[in-house]
Order: C-alpha cells, then structure tokens, then sequence
C-alpha cells in the first residue's frame, strides 16, 4: 500500500513536514534502529490526539487500562465497519475485516508489534476501501483524503507507511520481546490505534 502514498508527501502541509519526516525519514532506518517514540508523541499532536495518546504510551502494556483501551478500539472499529454502508459485493470484506482484529489484538497482547503493524496495515487498506470506495486505490487517494480532512489525510498516509516495519520472515520466528525497536514500533502502532478509537 505505501508505494501510492510516497508522491502524496507533497500534499502534506509545510508546517507539518518537519514532524512526518521525523517519524517516517525518507531513506530507511539504521540497522538496529526504530521509529523514535518522541517523533511519534509529536504526530501524535498533529492527529489532535496527544492528550489520550501520552497517557496511554506511558501506561504499563499488562496494566488493566491498556486492556480496556483495547476493548473500546475493538468495539468502535467493529462499530465503523458495520455501520459503513457498501455495495452487495462488498459486504464478505466487511466481515473479514472484523476477523482480523481479534488475531491483531493477540500480536498486539503478545508485544509482537512489527506482526501487529502489518496486520494493522492491512486492516487500514481494508477499511479505506471500506470507507472511499474505488477511490481508495488511486494513485492520489492520500491527496484525495487530505482536501476533505488535514488530519485524516495525515492518518491515511500514515497508514501507507507503517508498512515499512516488517517482521523477518512469517513474523512468528524469534523472540519479539527482544526487539531493540520495540518501543518505537509500538509508539508508531499505538497512533493508529488511538486515532481509530476517536475516530
């Protein structure tokens, strides 16, 4: 899904690029190293989603309060896909769509967050189809979505970029605990989780 959202770079406001950059340089990360958690915090700000996304980047991920969290994204996702209206055809995707987050959730519970961002980023290709219709597939989707919403344009393209963090292999090998990126894959996961929650 990324490659159609590398030219919509361009589409991102000036006063924003400086933050994306941060988080998503052009070139890819040094060997070893992940997303920083502060260029995340900050993109957060840009999604309007700083308040709720710092108090849950702090909390402990066994903590009760990230597990409610995750119950109410469930929730209010399996609400968006349900309540979105769809041809006839497309109503089988909807339905696989809500199987996913279930097994999204376990990768997420499990910490193994490089499998948990390329599920999530299916998820989104997914529920931008679900949502945009064909439009979703153009090439200028992501400056399509920032004419309507500045920040919604800013999650969709994020959403094109997560893709870079795959896991090695089928994702399911080694010990993810042990990922040196690991608090900044899941810095970047949890800003796709807290703007769908808001959504």
């Amino acid at each position: 899904m990324h490659s159609r959202f590398l030219h919509a770079y361009e589409a991102i406001p000036q006063e924003y690029r400086k933050t994306v950059e941060e988080l998503f340089p052009s070139g890819p990360h040094p060997a070893g190293e992940g997303p920083a958690v502060e260029a995340a915090e900050n993109f957060a700000g840009i999604l309007g989603i700083r308040a709720e996304y710092k108090r849950l980047l702090d909390t402990q991920r066994s903590d009760r309060d990230l597990a409610q969290f995750l119950g109410h994204f469930q929730n209010n996702l399996d609400l968006l896909i349900q309540k979105t209206w769809v041809e006839k055809s497309d109503e089988a995707r909807k339905d696989k769509l809500q199987d996913r987050l279930p097994g999204f959730i376990a990768d997420i519970e499990r910490e193994n967050y490089r499998k948990a961002l390329k599920e999530f980023s299916g998820i989104l290709e997914e529920l931008s189809h679900l949502l945009f219709g064909a439009q979703s597939s153009r090439d200028d989707f992501a400056e399509y979505v920032f004419r309507i919403d500045t920040q919604m344009g800013l999650f969709w393209w994020y959403g094109g970029q997560i893709g870079r963090f795959k896991p090695a292999g089928d994702g399911n090998q080694g010990a993810w605990s042990n990922d040196p990126c690991k608090e900044g894959l899941w810095a970047v996961l949890l800003l796709g989780i807290c703007y769908l929650t808001n959504f």
